[in-house]
């Protein structure tokens, strides 16, 4: 198969991995270079360095055909437009469009991608089904890959209470994939502001996950 991987830095690391040999023909598009690099690095492929919402990025980088398209972008609006572009421009045979915002599951779905996941509908429906939240540590497999989920309830006295989510320069290695502030959760973005006694919902890797514990738990100095 001849698969094009746009976007993603871990996520597409993993796929790639999962791809690789297997008699497929991989195209790897990415629009941060650093991100680029460390994928280049870690496959031993090359990495088209190039934004895939631009058709001419598209065409020098051969995707004319494929078989599957995946978007990985940070953006749901670029990961839509890549793979409207992918499927009407460039004859790809099938869209996988990953999107952070649930509202924009069915919604890209009736334009046309024809595969739209959010992780994030998938995590809070996981929390929203478990009968207790105070002791959630747990391991969730998403397309065989294996993500911590970890809780973690803010003190008073630790450094992000009482800042925004844009202030506090989370780790990359890690996602607060949403916040439980009862009774409601809450899809957070920059501007959200994190209090004392919020339930941080945080996706990492297994290896990352005690650093970011850490992070969020530093003290005010």
């Amino acid at each position: 198969m001849k698969i094009v991987i746009a976007g993603g830095a871990n996520t597409a690391d993993y796929i790639i991995k999962n791809f690789k040999g297997r008699s497929n023909e991989l195209t790897i598009i990415n629009f941060d270079r650093e991100a680029a690099n460390y994928l280049a690095k870690s496959s031993k492929l090359p990495v088209f360095y190039g934004d895939p919402t631009k058709p001419y990025c598209l065409k020098d980088a051969r995707i004319e055909g494929s078989d599957i398209f995946i978007a990985l972008g940070n953006r749901d609006c670029d990961n839509y437009v890549s793979c409207l572009l992918a499927k009407k421009v460039f004859s790809v045979k099938k869209c996988i469009c990953i999107c952070s915002n649930p509202k924009n599951v069915e919604v890209f779905k009736q334009l046309g991608i024809d595969s739209v996941i959010s992780s994030t509908e998938q995590l809070v429906q996981s929390i929203l089904s478990e009968s207790s939240l105070e002791s959630l540590i747990k391991t969730m497999s998403l397309e065989d890959e294996k993500i911590v989920l970890t809780e973690i309830i803010i003190k008073s006295t630790y450094y992000i209470a009482h800042k925004h989510i844009m202030e506090i320069n989370f780790p990359k290695t890690g996602s607060i994939a949403c916040i439980y502030r009862r009774p409601r959760v809450i899809i957070p973005n920059g501007s959200t502001l994190i209090l004392p006694k919020d339930k941080l919902i945080v996706l990492s890797t297994p290896n990352d996950q005690k650093d970011i514990i850490s992070f969020v738990q530093r003290d005010k100095k």
